[in-house]
């Protein structure tokens, strides 16, 4: 199990983390969403020791990663495939870890097996890998230890279509086994897929977090309106609390029977009015973190 607890860290004027706490569970593959700069890295890396925090705590089985005896037996990570060193070949990478670790060579040529990489590429260096060599590599330096966590990165990133279908499997079996994951990523679809659990963190926050089926049930209501000025003044006047969207509208926690009868009694036109569960988690993801995203809708003015 991995318990953050009111984590926090500061880079000089910059709150990278704020306050952050969630549980991913034994048995069940969690994922972190976030858009790029939202905190996943910096609260990762909290985890394994590699970044102190200013307050909170972080631990892995109750104890700090400092603190674990021969920790690659205990928690694989995979933070950044391309950190190995490129003047060593993927079996010289494996086989220096397997020695520190205390495990027989014949531990190396299983994750070989495993993740695909035959005895040519081996003995390549690890300079010459493709992005998704390396992180097949950094997935069979993860499992080596045969850990009960994992705690992996954007391990997604540079794997072809088939790559990712089997990084999915080989992560769900290790969860059906009674394993930990923690799997950071801000490509939606394949945490969906993958993910019994998401915690969704926006701007070093988290922002909501739970099953797939539980943030959607949360999702409320989306409207919009021929004016939304005016659907906001009748929302307001209904005390109907509502969320602006990025692309128009708002989002309400409401039924959507209530929605329209504020809107009806107002003489508002309607133009959309749904479940936002039926949005889907991207659209959730959208608004949820809406106001941290790099790319905005050009929002255009009336036209003269």
């Amino acid at each position: 199990m991995i318990r953050v607890d009111r984590l926090s860290k500061t880079y000089g004027p910059y709150r990278a983390v704020d306050d952050v706490s969630f549980v991913a569970e034994p048995g069940r593959v969690t994922g972190f969403l976030g858009p790029n700069g939202a905190g996943k890295s910096t609260t990762m890396r909290v985890m394994v020791g590699l970044t102190p925090p200013d307050s909170g705590s972080a631990t892995i089985g109750g104890l700090r990663y400092a603190d674990i005896p021969n920790p690659g037996r205990h928690v694989g990570v995979l933070l950044d495939a391309s950190a190995q060193h490129a003047g060593r070949s993927g079996r010289e990478v494996l086989h220096l870890a397997a020695m520190t670790m205390g495990l027989p060579e014949s531990r190396v040529d299983e994750m070989l097996r495993l993740v695909s990489l035959d005895e040519k590429e081996a003995k390549r260096r690890v300079g010459a890998y493709s992005l998704g060599m390396r992180q097949r590599l950094g997935i069979a330096h993860a499992l080596l230890g045969d850990p009960s966590v994992l705690i992996l990165d954007e391990p997604a990133n540079g794997l072809d279509p088939a790559g990712i279908h089997w990084m999915r499997g080989l992560l769900r079996d290790y969860a059906s086994r009674g394993g930990t994951v923690l799997l950071s990523s801000h490509l939606l679809h394949e945490v969906e897929v993958i993910a019994d659990d998401m915690v969704v963190i926006g701007r070093g926050k988290i922002v909501a977090q739970g099953t797939k089926a539980e943030l959607l049930r949360s999702a409320g209501t989306l409207v919009r309106a021929e004016d939304d000025a005016l659907l906001g003044k009748a929302l307001a006047g209904a005390d109907i609390t509502a969320t602006p969207i990025a692309d128009g509208g708002f989002r309400t926690e409401v039924d959507p029977v209530v929605v329209g009868r504020a809107a009806a009694t107002n003489g508002v036109v309607l133009t959309e009015l749904r479940p936002a569960e039926s949005a889907g988690l991207e659209q959730l993801f959208l608004e949820l973190t809406s106001d941290t995203q790099r790319e905005q809708p050009v929002q255009e003015g009336p036209q003269a």
